[in-house]
């Protein structure tokens, strides 16, 4: 028996924690630098706001209808995804984390007190309670059957936000009103291809034979069929398998020839990915460096890479800013006007189990990280190298930006 938990508009139910002015009133949540709309309200999304517009699309409307916007704000919404699993982990016997905003509950050999649309409801009041987050309950004995009821329940007003799925006729009741594309894993494209030969709907497919769709459409969509069919075969994994790589690109707030600026947004990207590559216990053994540029006079756009293996694996932000400082040195070309900056660290290991060299100091567990981490998790503000300082008028913009409301001291709501 699993459940699936998955937080209401994360980002903006975020927002709206420490904003109780705001229920009730529509939100949208911007991406990197204020570009697109990555995240919407249900007012918002009633409203016609699609999830990946452009902002500037969407202007008019907002101001029509007095939108609430807030830039990006990634500690926040890191910080309640931490305390809404740690509320989750009080209320199951194992969680496996999904994304930031999901969580798998293993409930095998759990019986709660009543039935489990009751048990689903107490869960959901309990953490709306502690953290201030919505969520959704779907409850079934297999994992895509638990994502379906979890659909319904955000789907269906009338379930109060709770779906239990035990019962194989509940199950194929949903299905056969579900549309292909819903069912976790299925998607747009895929579904036109099911619906071609002569699958219309989510009950059709769970009634498909299994060695059929394994011939046509591979042993995925075979996999998802079986469970759909109440046959668990996606494994529950309590620790998430460790990362194979890390990626952190983002938009620069304005084209750029400027060798020191470019450098600078580079460096901070492969800060940001040195403290991701700590806090998951990693170990780099590997750079690539992307570069995005589009010509001043012309509509030519095109991209510079450079990557390079390591002799040693590392996890210290010096050493990483070096060899992406080293990179970008011999592949600038002055010529071109710099759109996006991006690096990727690759053949992750885990640095306990890493071969060093008998002749270099180790860059692991360095005391120097390990004190510019906590700094910047006990919201006492952040250190960064003098090579990552960028004038202000290439700081990434974020003019709605909400306080640190969970990570700084200075800003606590205050009562008056």
């Amino acid at each position: 028996m699993l459940a699936l938990v998955d937080c209401n508009n994360f980002y903006a139910s975020c927002e709206r924690v420490f904003r109780p002015d705001l229920q009730h009133r529509p939100i949208v949540v911007l991406s990197n630098n204020d570009g697109c709309v990555v995240a919407r309200s249900a007012e918002a999304k009633a409203l016609g706001i699609q999830m990946a517009v452009p902002y500037f699309k969407v202007r008019a409307l907002i101001e029509q209808h007095q939108v609430q916007v807030f830039s990006s704000n990634y500690p926040l919404y890191a910080d309640m995804s931490q305390r809404v699993m740690q509320v989750l982990q009080t209320l199951a016997p194992e969680v496996e984390i999904y994304s930031i905003d999901e969580a798998f509950l293993d409930l095998s050999g759990f019986q709660p007190d009543g039935d489990w649309t009751a048990w689903g409801r107490q869960l959901k009041q309990q953490v709306e309670q502690w953290v201030g987050i919505p969520v959704s309950v779907g409850i079934a004995p297999t994992k895509t059957l638990a994502k379906l009821a979890n659909y319904a329940a955000k789907q269906y007003p009338a379930t109060q936000g709770v779906v239990d799925l035990t019962a194989p006729v509940r199950q194929q009741r949903l299905l056969a009103l579900t549309p292909l594309r819903e069912i976790w894993g299925v998607g747009q494209r895929l579904s036109q291809r099911l619906s071609a030969d002569g699958l219309a709907d989510a009950g059709a497919l769970a009634q498909a034979s299994i060695p059929w769709i394994k011939q046509r459409y591979g042993v995925v969509l075979a996999r998802t069929v079986q469970e759909l069919q109440g046959q668990p075969s996606l494994p529950f994994a309590q620790c998430p398998p460790p990362k194979q790589q890390i990626v952190c690109r983002r938009t620069l707030k304005q084209k750029t020839n400027a060798f020191r600026w470019v450098r600078a947004a580079l460096c901070q990207r492969v800060a940001n990915a040195a403290q991701r590559l700590r806090r998951e216990q990693r170990a780099s053994q590997g750079i690539m460096i992307w570069l995005a540029y589009a010509q001043a006079d012309t509509h030519h756009r095109g991209s510079i890479t450079a990557s390079t293996a390591l002799t040693v694996p590392t996890q210290d932000t010096r050493q990483l800013i070096a060899v992406a400082c080293r990179l970008l040195q011999q592949r600038w070309q002055p010529e071109r006007w710099y759109t996006n900056a991006g690096i990727m660290l690759f053949d992750l290991s885990d640095p306990t189990t890493a071969q060093l060299d008998l002749w270099q100091p180790s860059r692991l567990n360095s005391p120097l990280m390990q004190t510019i981490d906590a700094i910047a998790e006990r919201g006492l503000g952040t250190v960064q190298f003098a090579v990552q300082a960028l004038p202000s008028a290439c700081q990434p913009q974020q003019q709605h930006q909400s306080p640190a409301y969970t990570t700084a001291w200075a800003a606590i709501p205050t009562v008056k």
